[in-house]
């Protein structure tokens, strides 16, 4: 009993001191050309030909490490006050026009779905077939619906 704890607790300490392991990624093709990565080089994806396979060293990142500058707010450039509010300006001058055109769009497809909502067709004697001619000109007048509630949204987040 005493002997396989140590074995076991002596095999655990060489893992763990070994350092990193590489890892092995080979890259494999099939007939059509489409690339597919794998980190298991003795099973290739069926109809693919191995094209290479290179090791990487996995590298866990020490706890207490310096975390990348970006996430630390270090030494990234800043935009001076006067320059940012340009840009939000530009920005909410930009999301204005495009809610603009956008309600354009939307009311040119609403009149377009009530020209052919009010238009029945003699083959159309089935409502669903009716209904079926009808719905792209619903569904575009649903998007336009939906572009102008998410700029008026984006608007309504802006200071």
């Amino acid at each position: 009993m005493n002997r396989t704890l140590l074995c076991t607790s002596a095999l655990a300490g060489c893992l763990l001191s070994a350092g990193p392991a590489p890892a092995e990624v080979c890259v494999y093709a099939d007939s059509e050309g489409r690339l597919t990565y794998s980190n298991v080089a003795e099973a290739p994806p069926k109809g693919s030909k191995k094209l290479r396979c290179f090791k990487e060293a996995v590298q866990a990142q020490p706890e207490g490490a310096a975390r990348p500058a970006r996430a630390q707010g270090g030494n990234f450039p800043k935009v001076d006050e006067q320059m940012q509010k340009r840009r939000d300006e530009e920005r909410r001058r930009i999301l204005e026009e495009e809610l603009a055109a956008e309600q354009r769009q939307a009311e040119a497809a609403r009149k377009e779905l009530v020209a052919q909502e009010s238009t029945r067709y003699g083959d159309e004697q089935n409502y669903q077939r009716f209904a079926d001619r009808v719905q792209p000109y619903r569904d575009k007048v649903s998007t336009h619906e939906r572009n102008i509630e998410a700029l008026r949204q984006e608007l309504s987040n802006m200071k």
